[in-house]
């Protein structure tokens, strides 16, 4: 993987993950990089997903369904994880 790929990853790791946590209400206290993480996981899922359902960009453009289905990923992966940090976290503040 080239540096290019990397950073293009990062990139849509962010964008994705971002857009994912502005799905979900309230406020989630996770860490910025776990929201780049979890972006990137739902990009490769998202493809994949939509993918299995046949979804295929031929008529060129933006592949907005593909987003909407990466930033529903994305949104999951957001609560799951917000729920488990701050469960983690919390248990940590009584020791």
């Amino acid at each position: 993987m080239t540096i290019t790929g990397i950073i293009s990853a990062l990139l849509v790791g962010l964008l994705i993950g971002a857009l994912g946590r502005l799905v979900v209400p309230g406020k989630q206290r996770i860490p910025i990089w776990l929201t780049i993480v979890i972006g990137i996981v739902a990009a490769f899922v998202g493809s994949y997903l939509a993918g299995l359902f046949g979804y295929r960009n031929e008529g060129g453009g933006f592949p907005w369904l593909l987003l909407i289905i990466q930033v529903v990923v994305a949104a999951l992966g957001v609560v799951l994880a917000a729920g488990a940090y701050s469960r983690r976290h919390r248990g940590m503040l009584r020791r």
